[in-house]
């Protein structure tokens, strides 16, 4: 099963409209695309049909990825009964050790960028760190490198736009 993602209202409607458009109108652009060039002649040495094919490629690639993404998407308000816990559609103030400064992120999908605030995805580390956790409590993960890290969750609050 797919993890339910977040995303901003706005994000939704964005990232729907790609979907859209790359399911119509993207579709037929390349399919007239690959078209011309396959009456172009020999096909081994043709450098526009197989630039048309790989683009098609990544195109249905990113079809895949955005109908399983909306798909399971969770939009507007974070989940009923996650007040105070840090999750999807919660932004979250954290202090690094030694650190004075705060950095406030808001835990949702990397392709919500509707947002003014930095986002973390809850399977990115610090994102998949915090979420479960309340304000006050100490959490320790491993960064990409495989060094441990750690942070002070501040303060949690449900995304407002």
């Amino acid at each position: 099963m797919t993890p339910q993602t977040w995303l901003t209202q706005e994000a939704y409607d964005r990232l729907r409209s790609e979907l859209d458009h790359l399911t119509t109108t993207g579709r037929t652009e390349l399919a007239n695309k690959i078209e011309a060039a396959r009456e172009e002649g020999d096909l081994k040495e043709n450098g526009g049909y197989h630039a048309a094919k790989e683009e098609q490629g990544k195109q249905e690639a990113r079809i895949r990825q955005l109908t399983d993404l909306l798909r399971d998407a969770k939009v507007g308000e974070p989940a009923a009964g996650t007040a105070g816990v840090a999750g999807p559609g919660m932004v979250v103030e954290v202090r690094f050790p030694g650190e004075k400064e705060t950095e406030r992120f808001l835990i949702g999908s990397r392709e919500d960028h509707s947002t003014a605030i930095e986002v973390f995805s809850p399977a990115s580390p610090l994102g998949g760190a915090v979420t479960g956790h309340k304000a006050g409590e100490k959490v320790d993960y491993t960064l990409p490198n495989g060094r441990g890290a750690s942070v002070e969750i501040v303060s949690i609050a449900p995304y407002a736009r």
